[in-house]
């Protein structure tokens, strides 16, 4: 039975909005994000903006580049992306009652931000640069970069979205690859793939978010990472757990660490540690994120996320629904406009940070080096790359 603070997720005056909404979802064909969603479910951020939350532990990417060897750096890259799970799974939980539906990105969106140097840590300052590179199907683009470190992410995400019956299954598609100085003056390479999303308490009109499957980490260096995750009521009985090793990618059976916990919480290493403890901390995510720096409002360009929706976010804030639909459906049919002149005059929409790889040699040849785990994913994926920057 869901509690007071759950039913309270949907207003009150919406419910028998919610009701039919969900009407809707279970007579829909097709993948769900294509709907249109009442303004009342609507987050007041473009999804645009989740990639900052790959960025919100600055000194955890940055430290990605150290380690005393191979094992100890993906054990690094590993902590980092665990702490990279609660930002965009669970906060809007915890800020807003319920999981929120994103605002849908249009076309040529931007999302620009750093993170300050702490000088504290040595983290220096990263940076972020996020595109929405297709609208049909919608696609982000994303690239960070901490210079000092040597840390650099570059990925993209879409969504495959279906309903179950009693929740909603998410497929994420897409994949990132990071790159890590070495002291040799090359890089080392690790793609990271997507975990998959189940969407629960619908019917308590509380939604919010499980990672299910297995995802992985597979560097050039020749270690793996892999990561089991489940709902409550799976390895501990607890919301978001997770289970995973570091090995060999050549024998992945054979664990070097093992972690298991909570990737919303606490985790440990179960047994051994790098520094020759035995169940110490691996990671918790109490510890304090830190919000991407952007510029005001009245300075960031018309393509800027924030800009593009400040009017339909407001309207969120305040509840006032009417309003808030009203202005995303002006921009909606601004940007129909938009591409159908854009059509006519044979003027594709360009992009402006990233170019389009239709096919991904670094993927493909990363997935080959990791024993047994190619067959869970597509042998091609296409990815998009930062543009070269002209000095």
């Amino acid at each position: 039975m869901a509690d007071s603070k759950e039913m309270g997720a949907v207003p009150e005056g919406q419910k028998q909005g919610w009701g039919q909404f969900l009407k809707s979802i279970a007579s829909f064909s097709g993948d769900l994000s294509a709907m249109t969603a009442p303004s009342f479910i609507l987050s007041p951020v473009s999804l645009t903006e989740y990639p900052s939350y790959w960025g919100e532990h600055p000194d955890l990417f940055a430290k990605c580049s150290q380690g005393g060897d191979d094992i100890e750096k993906m054990v690094n890259v590993l902590r980092w992306f665990i702490a990279t799970l609660k930002g965009q799974y669970t906060s809007r939980n915890q800020s807003m009652g319920s999981e929120k539906k994103p605002l849908n990105p249009i076309l040529g969106e931007l999302f620009l931000g750093k993170w300050s140097a702490d000088e504290s840590k040595g983290s220096g300052e990263t940076q972020l640069i996020a595109e929405q590179v297709s609208h049909h199907p919608p696609i982000t683009a994303y690239y960070l970069h901490n210079a000092k470190a040597g840390v650099t992410l570059e990925g993209h995400s879409a969504q495959k979205t279906s309903f179950s019956g009693r929740s909603i299954s998410v497929k994420q598609v897409g994949h990132a690859v990071l790159r890590v100085a070495n002291s040799s003056g090359g890089e080392d390479l690790y793609l990271i793939t997507l975990p998959n999303i189940v969407i629960e308490g619908l019917w308590y009109g509380a939604p919010y978010l499980e990672l299910s499957g297995t995802s992985h980490i597979i560097s050039t260096t020749g270690m793996l990472a892999t990561i089991n995750y489940a709902g409550k009521g799976y390895f501990s009985g607890k919301s978001h757990s997770f289970k995973a090793s570091v090995s060999s990618a050549s024998q992945p059976t054979s664990a070097l660490y093992n972690i298991e916990g909570e990737w919303a919480g606490k985790s440990s290493f179960k047994g051994k540690s790098p520094d020759g403890s035995s169940n110490s901390t691996f990671h918790d995510a109490s510890s304090s994120r830190r919000d991407i720096e952007v510029a005001p409002l009245d300075q960031q360009g018309d393509m800027e996320s924030r800009k593009v929706w400040a009017k339909v976010a407001e309207g969120i804030r305040k509840q006032d629904y009417d309003n808030a639909s009203k202005e995303k459906t002006r921009i909606e049919n601004e940007q129909r406009d938009k591409r159908k002149k854009e059509g006519e005059k044979g003027t594709p929409h360009q992009l402006e940070y990233f170019v389009h790889v239709d096919e991904d040699q670094e993927y493909a040849a990363l997935l080959g080096k990791a024993k047994g785990v190619a067959s869970g994913y597509p042998a091609k994926q296409d990815a998009y790359r930062r543009k070269p920057r002209v000095h």
